[in-house]
């Protein structure tokens, strides 16, 4: 049988990173292999050759996840001005949330392939939410002295699941949120240094 090529690994790599993130939603971390390996059009010998350790699995796609989300900044500020762009950004990474919480049983664990993934969730979205957060506080849309890990936390933490609320809650709390980060905002205020 012939080695698959570059191109046929990464899609194949894709694909089941994409199974898995479904999977996992739906079912859990603890899913078996064969579900994600089904989705995903691969053997199940393919899973296990990427990732021979479920835990491997799991922060892959964290990573994946994470990932797509810093990306969308770059993609919104282009498309969107400031504030839209933000507003968008904030849902995206909500969504993102949503998808960690199927995760998050599993991250709280001490074995060491997830010991890397809050600094790695740090690294890839504070800067991200930072340039979105000046962007905008430039045009007067927002407060100047917002902390972007401070609101990347608050926003996490308005979307911990609760039982006595309906679909959608998560995102009008995140919307008032945003609403929020208007007030006290001054047309023309200056950016803050990336620093503070």
């Amino acid at each position: 049988m012939k080695k698959p090529n570059r191109a046929d690994a990464q899609r194949n790599l894709d694909a089941l990173l994409e199974a898995a993130k479904v999977v996992f939603g739906r079912s859990g971390v603890d899913a078996p292999v064969r579900d994600i390996a089904t989705r995903a059009g691969v053997g199940i010998a393919t899973v296990y050759r990427h990732f021979p350790q479920r835990a491997e699995l799991i922060a892959a796609v964290y990573r994946r996840e994470v990932d797509g989300c810093a990306a969308a900044a770059e993609a919104l500020a282009r498309e969107h001005p400031p504030f839209e762009a933000l507003t968008h950004w904030l849902h995206r990474f909500t969504r993102l949330i949503a998808t960690k919480r199927g995760l998050a049983a599993s991250l709280n664990h001490r074995d060491s392939a997830y010991q890397a993934l809050p600094a790695y969730f740090r690294v890839h979205l504070e800067p991200v939410l930072r340039s979105l957060l000046d962007a905008a506080a430039s045009q007067g849309q927002v407060r100047d002295d917002v902390d972007a890990y401070e609101l990347l936390r608050g926003v996490a933490n308005l979307c911990v699941a609760l039982a006595d609320v309906g679909p959608g809650h998560s995102q009008r709390m995140v919307d008032l949120l945003i609403d929020g980060l208007r007030h006290g905002a001054v047309s023309g205020s200056r950016l803050r240094s990336v620093g503070r």
